[in-house]
């Protein structure tokens, strides 16, 4: 073997060695991105590889390096120096009283005391059927618990939890949730001593949810009710809608083709019926028979008179419709109709919830309120927080003041847009920028998402937030990109479709119908689906509040019921990223 061939081998049997040494790291620490920092600058600082940097944090490559992130540090061991044998804890076997504190959950308890959910109730039985506040109840006694083991097993809500369900291993949790068996045991150092078992609550990077959702920061499985479907069934339902067929010249096919090229009546009848005939065609593939009778009530009160008096709606599982509200609350009105399931489907405007109504739009009210609780929990009080709102909104601007007293007003100028020098010299460089619009009104919602955007630099941060995003923001020339620069924050009862990547729900309507789904139509289809299937499941509608969270294409559901009345409160915590649009935990 000659020299170079010698130095060769000797060189890679070295780099083998070196890295078998830092496979494993020892402890992490965290670091705070700082204004300019960069990658290159962070690895050779802690001595590491950019590889060994993005291995524990997953979020670098999807988002890249941003200001104030909190990064996790591996500390590897120093090659010349052998790492000591880690001395395993010793736990005591006794037990303590502990008292339930307010919204507690089995899980997050059993997580802090470093035991699984079944190990918790079999300490204490009688919370096999749920936890109660001020509750006593029994925990493990841990002795010998060093500051730095209780900070890595101690509950911390800026990640996610999970929990190991029966014949799990690493591989497949993986490919559950897409986190590496390294980066859980980085997380989770009880697993180099114990190993996974089943019910063990493993803390995993926020960013990891694979297809799941998130309850009170714990990853669960979401409710797929197709799959509850063991028989076959038939549902019978009444759609009323305003077609004004009568109005249509059919003589014409010019006239016919310029009236159904607008926004009306007319359109969005057929866009609504498109959805329920997708959705009864989903569903004859499960062994479910949906009877649809489809009544034209041409917007009039009469009408649909004439079609109470003249039909028997007795038979029918449930009436989908009016969609006017007016027209809907007048239809709840009607005695006969008094116990028949009635479903507001579309506006976002309340209507009378009087006997077996289901209003499943979620309220405007709701979302607004859920907002408030967001803000109220995420934002420092310490911040540059600067209110934008119009004369249509002074009450809730009187709240968010209610809120943050400190905050700024930013008034809009009379045509509802905002001056840029007032808006440069209100925001600052020495604190972060919270800006919270409340404007239904496209021009005010357009001047200052672009004055906003404008703003931003490397040393302003613009982060923008509202109360309510209403249908305003749907208008094409407001900027995607000025949104997803400003992080923009809001509750939504829908997460739209991904533009441009169709799935088989999307693929199978454009082969129907020779075009791709509108937003009402995705509506009709999820709405339609989601009731037929809940009430093949429970039998009736009656008592779908006792099924939990559901989510389709673009919905999601969650039913409450109080005096005979349905409400939905299914909602999304949403926030532009770039040109995605993407949940954030609750």
């Amino acid at each position: 073997m000659n020299k170079n061939l010698i130095l060769a081998f000797v060189f890679i049997i070295s780099g083998l060695g070196f890295a078998a040494a830092q496979e494993t790291p020892t402890k992490f620490i965290s670091h705070k991105v700082k204004k300019k920092e960069t990658i290159f600058g962070i690895t050779r600082n802690y001595n590491i590889t950019e590889e060994q940097l993005n291995e524990y944090n997953p979020l670098l490559e999807k988002v890249g390096l941003r200001r104030r992130m909190i990064l996790r540090i591996p500390v590897y061991p120093k090659p010349v120096v052998a790492p000591s044998s880690p001395k395993l804890v010793k736990k005591e076997l006794t037990t303590a009283p502990y008292i339930v504190k307010p919204k507690e959950t089995k899980w997050r308890i059993a997580y802090n005391f470093q035991i699984t959910i079944p190990e918790l109730e079999a300490l204490n039985p009688s919370i096999r059927m749920g936890l109660k506040e001020g509750q006593q109840i029994l925990v493990p006694r841990m002795e010998s618990i060093t500051e730095s083991e209780t900070a890595n097993t101690s509950w911390d809500s800026s990640y996610n939890y999970y929990t190991v369900l029966p014949k799990e291993g690493y591989y497949r949790i993986e490919k559950k949730i897409g986190v590496t068996k390294r980066v859980l045991d980085s997380l989770n150092p009880k697993l180099l001593e114990m190993g996974l078992q089943v019910g063990m609550v493993l803390r995993v990077p926020q960013e990891a949810r694979g297809g799941l959702k998130i309850e009170d920061d714990l990853l669960v499985e979401r409710i797929s009710l197709l799959d509850s479907i063991d028989k076959k069934s038939e549902v019978s339902l009444s759609i009323l809608l305003p077609f004004k067929s009568k109005e249509i010249v059919y003589d014409s096919i010019e006239d016919t083709r310029r009236l159904l090229q607008s926004r009306n009546l007319h359109t969005l009848s057929a866009d609504f019926y498109a959805g329920v005939l997708l959705a009864a065609d989903t569903l004859t593939h499960y062994g479910i028979t949906v009877k649809l009778d489809v009544f034209d009530t041409e917007n009039s009160i009469t009408k649909i008179n004439e079609i109470v008096g003249s039909h028997d709606f007795s038979k029918t599982d449930a009436i989908i419709g009016p969609l006017i509200p007016s027209n809907f609350d007048y239809l709840s009105t009607k005695t006969t109709l008094r116990d028949v399931p009635k479903v507001a489907p579309l506006s976002t405007n309340p209507v009378a919830l009087r006997n077996a109504v289901f209003q499943s739009v979620t309220p405007k009210s709701f979302l607004r309120k859920r907002m408030f609780e967001y803000l109220d929990k995420s934002l420092n009080r310490e911040d540059n927080i600067v209110l934008v709102v119009d004369s249509l909104n002074r009450n809730i601007e009187k709240e968010l003041l209610a809120m943050f007293p400190k905050a700024t007003l930013l008034r809009p100028e009379k045509s509802n847009y905002l001056l840029p020098e007032l808006v440069d010299s209100l925001l600052v460089d020495s604190l972060p920028n919270k800006v919270i619009l409340e404007s239904q009104d496209f021009s005010l919602i357009s001047s200052a998402s672009s004055q906003m955007s404008a703003q931003l630099t490397d040393m302003r941060s613009v982060q923008l937030f509202t109360t309510y995003r209403s249908n305003a923001y749907e208008n094409s020339n407001l900027s995607q990109k000025q949104l997803g620069d400003l992080q923009f924050t809001y509750t939504a009862d829908r997460l739209p479709l991904k533009l441009g990547e169709y799935n088989h729900f999307q693929n199978h309507y454009i082969r129907t119908f020779g075009k791709p789904p509108n937003r009402t139509a995705v509506r009709a289809y999820d709405l339609v689906l989601d009731l037929i299937l809940r009430k093949v499941y429970r039998g009736d509608l009656k008592s779908i509040n006792e099924i939990g969270e559901t989510d389709y294409q673009e919905s999601r559901f969650l039913y409450q019921k109080e005096n005979n009345t349905f409400q939905n409160t299914g909602y999304f915590l949403l926030q532009h990223d770039d040109f995605a649009i993407k949940e954030l935990k609750k």
